[in-house]
């Protein structure tokens, strides 16, 4: 019996279910949906929902879940569909019926929003740091050719001449704008949706402002049947990444034109660089050519879900689920 089945005389089709599954991707969010989990099992508590002891045995039974998750003895299953419902079934095998409680006043449809908004403000800190890395990076080689001349290009055509640190710079600047875009994108995101429900909040009397301060969020969001369909948040992100890759690909585009004999600018280090099986006086820029080849990768994840997004009515709907595996 699915833990949503209680209307249903019919078992769901298997291939119903392999279709409609989501645990193949999003069991990549075991650790935000157990971190939001907690933290809820709190509030429930704080709000007198559920007993102190109630609240113990849950919270212990998560830990123990997630480090069985990450010890690798945890199989997920298909016919619970979803990141969820798997931690949510093994948490009532492990400690019974007093499980079943971690669901009051909470839908997946909220659930899923807050998982996501964990995982994305984690990793657009991760992205962040390398970026302050490449700006390092960037400096670090401009510092040291201050005083090397080079042609400066218009139309692909030699113009006026520059410094290379000058030509490097106008890289460090666009990258600068990149890590400035994510870090306006993680204030923007940075709402707890938990709380909202399936799409018009609960009738039981819960605590949002502790959700967000125990979850680290600088403030709740305002409407319920926004809450859970909003997707804003991560096209915000997709279209950042999309513009980083592109900055990416035209830096990586320039390395390959003056790695090449006809510029002859400068040459690829040889652990950054691959041969031919036939002609041995090659030495090809394979890495910069698949930055710049995988730019398309990114952009089509963009698209993909400005399509799945452009015509969906309020509130949750099943296409949702397409917004993570771009990500």
């Amino acid at each position: 019996m699915k833990l949503w089945g209680g209307r249903f005389s019919k078992s769901t089709a298997k291939l119903v279910d392999k279709f409609n599954a989501s645990i193949y991707f999003d069991k990549k969010l075991y650790k935000q949906d157990i971190i939001g989990s907690i933290a809820y099992t709190k509030m429930l508590e704080k709000c007198n929902i559920i007993t102190d002891e109630e609240s113990f045995k849950i919270i212990n039974g998560l830990k123990e879940i997630l480090k069985e998750i990450e010890d690798g003895s945890v199989q997920f299953k298909i016919e619970y569909e979803d990141i969820h419902m798997n931690i949510e079934k093994l948490l009532i095998d492990k400690i019974g019926d007093v499980g079943k409680k971690l669901h009051t006043a909470r839908s997946r449809n909220d659930q899923i929003a807050v998982d996501m908004r964990l995982y994305l403000k984690e990793e657009i800190n991760n992205i962040c740091n390398i970026l302050k890395n490449l700006l390092k990076t960037l400096i670090y080689i401009s510092e040291k050719n201050i005083d090397t001349i080079m042609p400066g290009y218009t139309h692909m055509q030699r113009a006026q001449p520059i410094t290379l640190a000058y030509h490097l710079m106008a890289y460090f600047q666009m990258f600068k704008r990149d890590y400035l875009r994510l870090i306006d994108c993680i204030n923007r995101m940075d709402y707890l949706p938990l709380g909202a429900g399936a799409l018009a909040g609960t009738t039981y009397s819960t605590n949002r402002e502790f959700l967000a301060k125990e979850l680290g969020f600088k403030n709740i969001c305002d409407n319920s049947l926004d809450a859970v369909s909003d997707r804003d948040f991560v096209i915000e992100f997709l279209s950042t990444a999309s513009i980083i890759m592109m900055h990416l690909s035209r830096f990586c585009e320039e390395i390959i034109i003056w790695n090449s004999s006809e510029f002859n600018f400068i040459e690829m280090d040889d652990s950054f660089s691959t041969g031919s099986s036939i002609m041995p006086q090659k030495k090809n820029p394979d890495v910069p050519e698949l930055l710049r080849g995988k730019t398309g990768r990114v952009y089509g994840n963009l698209i993909s879900l400005f399509t799945v997004m452009k015509g969906l009515p309020l509130a949750y709907n099943k296409d949702t689920q397409e917004d993570k595996e771009g990500v």
